[in-house]
């Protein structure tokens, strides 16, 4: 766990708060305590394409021929180069959902669906999870080996320091109803961040970029947990400073003035290790959100916007919301057998959500630190004579046994487990989203500084298969 963030740190200057107010506060403060030039040298080394050809690939189409290079990968499959494609043949690639297609080179993440594997910046997730913690990993994302001593410590003083939110931000959670989504407050709010640091919204200049980055980090879990607060109708809960990130955001949650909050270390490890998992997924629907919105030239907060509400839909961020909502359903250890019958018929719309994963045909490798985590919770909590629990354990257990799922390899996913631990933490279903989006934070603001120092960045602009009506003239209305 992080420790508590000093008043000073040696060579550094006193601290001043994030206004938010001109270029003074954080900008200030970031700079002052980042080895900016050296930072900016060794991003630009790594920015530099690692393209290599390896190979041709030649495509005949309509009587024309097209060589395009191949590429080669320090992981995964090969890649086709087609940009030329279409120059060279008049012709484009079709690909729903780009499934199969690289949309840009990364240093970031890598999965391996088939073999179950996720690797931040190349170590694995399990171990990250298991020895890290949040503010570590984060840097890794953002700065792509793990930090020393001395920079983790700038780092967690960095974001430790600008937990904070400008105090008319709270005015404008009043304008939400009670009764909203909490996602919905997150997308408005989020982007709406510009107005309030406006001072950091010029992405040509690599220290606002920088400046944005630490604030978004910074400022998520104060207004993901001030969502939360206006969604139950208490005062907002400011952050403590002596605390880790995690272990903040679970006071900011949960305290109240009327008492004294003290964070069970339990529970906010296994917070600390959903956020890790969390944190990147390689170019999901999420995240490539956020790097086509990039590619406009749109400042940081719009764009982490714009990824939140990519995550908002069921199919994505709310799986795990959605698996809940299966369990509250099935309702009792004895309709198990009825929904399982059920999951089995093909003619039957019901499915188990929560098992098999579209990435991974193994294991999800977040499941099994998931999954200990989970029961780690539970025990901790005393929780044993749940229904809703009793129904996810035994649910667990048939899908590690039961013939249909090990063959069809519906095992149980991160989702699955998250859902049931974030409910035992205590929190309500409608903030599931909420907390994904706060880990991945982080994992959209390094694809979008990646893309950004791309040197082979340019706005993004998928084409299309036209099949509509081919050119006609218009006939006037009394002619129709």
């Amino acid at each position: 766990m992080a420790s508590a963030a000093p008043n000073r740190l040696p060579g550094w200057p006193i601290r001043r708060p994030d206004s938010g107010t001109g270029k003074r506060g954080l900008i200030w403060l970031v700079c002052a305590a980042t080895n900016y030039d050296a930072l900016r040298k060794e991003k630009a080394r790594s920015m530099k394409s690692d393209l290599n050809q390896t190979d041709v690939a030649t495509f005949q189409v309509g009587g024309k021929t097209a060589e395009m290079p191949v590429f080669k990968a320090s992981h995964g499959p090969d890649v086709v180069d087609i940009r030329t494609l279409y120059k060279q043949t008049g012709a484009f690639t079709f690909d729903p959902g780009y499934t199969s297609t690289a949309s840009c080179e990364s240093k970031i993440t890598f999965i391996d669906g088939d073999e179950g594997v996720l690797l931040y910046r190349g170590y694995p997730i399990d171990q990250l999870a298991e020895h890290s913690n949040f503010i570590e990993v984060a840097y890794l994302l953002l700065n792509g080996e793990l930090p020393t001593k001395g920079e983790k410590a700038q780092f967690d003083y960095s974001i430790t320091m600008h937990t904070m939110v400008h105090e008319q931000l709270k005015n404008f959670y009043n304008g939400f109803r009670r009764d909203a989504h909490p996602m919905a407050i997150m997308v408005g709010v989020v982007g709406a961040l510009s107005a309030f640091y406006h001072d950091s919204t010029d992405i040509t200049d690599p220290k606002q970029r920088l400046v944005a980055s630490h604030r978004m980090i910074a400022k998520m879990p104060t207004i993901a947990a001030m969502a939360y607060k206006y969604s139950i109708g208490q005062a907002f809960v400011f952050p403590r400073n002596d605390l880790d990130y995690t272990s903040n955001f679970m006071r900011m949650c949960f305290a109240v003035q009327a008492e004294e909050y003290e964070v069970n270390p339990v529970l906010s490890s296994a917070l600390d290790k959903i956020f890790i998992l969390h944190m990147d997924h390689e170019q999901n629907a999420s995240t490539s959100t956020v790097r086509l919105a990039g590619s406009s030239g749109a400042n940081p907060f719009a764009c982490i916007a714009a990824g939140i509400a990519s995550l908002w839909g069921p199919a994505h961020g709310g799986a795990n919301e959605a698996a809940l909502n299966m369990l509250e359903e099935i309702g009792d250890v004895e309709r198990i057998p009825e929904y399982i019958k059920r999951a089995k018929d093909k003619n039957d719309p019901f499915r188990l959500m929560g098992f098999g994963h579209r990435v991974y045909k193994n294991y999800d490798p977040r499941a099994k630190v998931m999954r200990k985590a989970c029961h780690e919770v539970l025990d901790a909590l005393g929780v044993k004579d749940e229904p809703l629990l009793k129904v996810a354990m035994e649910l667990e257990r048939i899908a590690l046994e039961d013939e249909y799922f090990v063959e069809k390899r519906l095992y149980p996913n991160i989702d699955f487990y998250s859902g049931i631990t974030l409910r035992a933490l205590g929190f309500p279903t409608d903030m599931f989203t909420v907390l994904f989006a706060l880990a991945r934070t982080v994992g959209w603001i390094a694809q979008w500084s990646e893309m950004i120092e791309d040197p082979n960045q340019k706005i993004g602009r998928p084409r299309q298969i036209y099949t509509g009506a081919a050119e006609r003239n218009y006939v006037v209305i009394d002619q129709r």
